[in-house]
């Protein structure tokens, strides 16, 4: 399996390349900005895009959605981030940013596969109402991808529109803790951790 993180644009989004093997299609994580980079990264290892994935719909994670050709998923609760440049939050960047391509909704415990690769959709609200996070089912079982609602020693914010704090920290304490503690986190922002290390350790939630 390829998994290759590169950091993007100005707020440090953490893009993920996700691929089967060279010379293979390839699932692009929030893809906030920085093309070039991230097609360097597919020209690396070989790889086209099959599609997209947004965790959410914050103008951050999506700014390069419309880049690369391939159809675009999120949760359906943040459908209207995608098309609304005041929800995404790009207005407030005079940007203005919404999605052209195609779209294509994601519901919760929703199965996403691309060859030796899959993943499951968690729905985590409370960063935005249609959060997500995808936990890997294959090729491993121990990697999750939590967007902006769990960090390294950090929550997603909860003070943008849509925002709730209780509902983030219950997402994370009923859903992502579940999970076995040596599951690896991928998180939008920052260090990968555990969740093990996150239940000991995270301030916001111990």
């Amino acid at each position: 399996m390829i998994l290759e993180t590169t950091i993007v644009g100005p707020f440090e989004v953490n893009c993920y390349i996700i691929a089967s093997e060279n010379n293979s299609p390839a699932i692009i994580i929030d893809p906030g900005e920085g093309e070039d980079k991230i097609k360097q990264v597919l020209s690396k290892y070989k790889l086209k895009p099959a599609f997209i994935i947004n965790t959410h719909g914050h103008i951050d994670h999506i700014g390069c959605d419309d880049k690369f050709g391939v159809p675009v998923y999120i949760h359906h609760q943040d459908l209207r981030l995608l098309r609304d440049p005041r929800l995404n939050l790009s207005s407030l960047l005079a940007s203005s940013f919404s999605v052209k391509s195609e779209i294509r909704t994601l519901e919760d415990k929703e199965n996403v596969e691309l060859g030796q690769i899959q993943l499951e959709v968690m729905h985590v609200p409370g960063h935005t109402p249609g959060g997500i996070a995808l936990l890997m089912k294959k090729p491993q079982n121990n990697i999750l991808f939590t967007g902006d609602t769990l960090f390294y020693q950090g929550i997603g914010r909860t003070d943008f529109p849509g925002a709730d704090e209780q509902l983030l920290i219950k997402s994370i304490k009923e859903k992502m803790f579940n999970l076995s503690d040596d599951t690896i986190i991928y998180p939008g922002h920052g260090p990968s951790s555990t969740i093990g290390e996150e239940k000991r350790k995270n301030p916001f939630l111990t």
